[in-house]
């Protein structure tokens, strides 16, 4: 089969930059030396880039996970331009036809189907879209974004600036120039660059999959500090509405903690969150199907087998009654119409569904552990 052309500005930029950081960063390193200053400038500098990726155009242009003001989306699109990933309308373009036809060899850009290093990098590296390059219908709401617009017709003139212009200012201010061209300038593009590429790649490979085996995300914790927060990947992928990728309190989200604090600050509003019994649902449903498939080989499978469907049944049941009383107390709490007799009442009720979700849980993880 005739391969597709090769796409030489994207082959010889990410041959040079990667050839300048394996070879000349370590080199300069080594003979003349990094400094403070430098490596500060570096970091910061990477994280600008990979913020104004997974909190721009992620979770805010590509899946409007919440809305922000103009200032922070023009702070978003000057990164983004930092970065070196195309435009966001480009960007989020082509991540909505990943969402809408993942693992889909012939319809997903950058399909982990077709092996790391194509999802990695390889789907850049050559012209497999050919005629069907994405025309943006699918993203015509970010056509009528200012923002977005202002930056797609300006892309490469930012693209300019920002990566050479940024680097060069913070060097005249170190009065080290070629130090800082080369880190936060040459080094920095390609760790930002493989950072954001493990998502396509690695995310769709390592990790464990507790809310859906309907797709190749998974959910990696070390993938998650290396692109601020977007590692939980099996979670992105079924409740991609959600602003958050790692739910727990625990979990390293950067991004996360970014777009609730600018929250407060008024810069951003209207933070889509996933109805927390859906969540305890999907879990709940994968836990049931790994514990089936466990038991199938066993002697009194079948009887096993309807233990599980009863036991996941009444789970279900326990989770309706908890949360829709819990939507209750917090409708309750917020308007202030109950007296305070019923007040107390209402919270004697709500312990005891919680009690009583919370016993059912407890039997549910120890019959799935008893079949693992």
């Amino acid at each position: 089969m005739k391969q597709p052309p090769i796409i030489w500005t994207n082959v010889l930029l990410f041959s040079i930059t990667t050839l300048v950081a394996a070879i000349g960063v370590p080199w300069y390193a080594l003979t003349i030396g990094f400094g403070w200053f430098e490596i500060i400038a570096t970091i910061i500098s990477l994280g600008y880039c990979g913020m104004s990726i997974t909190a721009g155009y992620h979770r805010l242009w590509a899946h409007k996970t919440y809305e922000a003001q103009p200032i922070l989306q023009y702070i978003y699109a000057i990164g983004g331009a930092f970065a070196l990933q195309n435009s966001a309308l480009h960007w989020a373009a082509d991540h909505r036809v990943h969402h809408r036809h993942v693992d889909n060899n012939d319809k997903d850009p950058y399909s982990a189907g077709r092996g790391f290093w194509y999802s990695h990098i390889g789907w850049m590296l050559r012209d497999y879209a050919g005629d069907n390059k994405c025309d943006y219908n699918n993203a015509r709401d970010l056509q009528k974004n200012t923002v977005v617009m202002w930056q797609h017709r300006n892309y490469l003139w930012l693209a300019i600036a920002t990566n050479f212009g940024i680097p060069l200012l913070l060097g005249i201010v170190s009065g080290n120039i070629l130090g800082m061209l080369l880190s936060a300038g040459v080094l920095r593009l390609v760790l930002s660059h493989h950072f954001t590429f493990f998502i396509n790649s690695l995310a769709h490979i390592w990790g464990k999959q507790p809310y859906t085996e309907q797709n190749s995300a998974r959910d990696n914790g070390l993938l998650a500090f290396l692109t601020y927060g977007e590692g939980y990947h099996n979670f992105h992928h079924i409740f991609e509405s959600d602003y958050r990728n790692g739910i727990k309190w625990y979990q390293f989200d950067p991004t996360k903690w970014f777009i609730k604090a600018a929250s407060w600050l008024g810069l951003t509003r209207n933070l889509r969150i996933v109805p927390e019994e859906l969540i305890a649902q999907a879990k709940a449903k994968m836990q049931l199907q790994r514990a089936k498939e466990r038991v199938k080989q066993r002697p009194n499978a079948e009887q096993l087998l309807q233990l599980l469907e009863q036991e996941y049944e009444l789970l279900l049941a326990r989770m309706q009654d908890y949360y829709q009383l819990k939507k209750q107390l917090l409708l309750e709490r917020k308007e202030l119409l109950v007296a305070q007799y019923h007040a107390v009442d209402f919270k004697i009720r709500y312990q005891e569904f919680k009690h009583h979700l919370q016993l059912q849980q407890q039997h549910w993880q120890r019959l799935v552990t008893a079949f693992s």
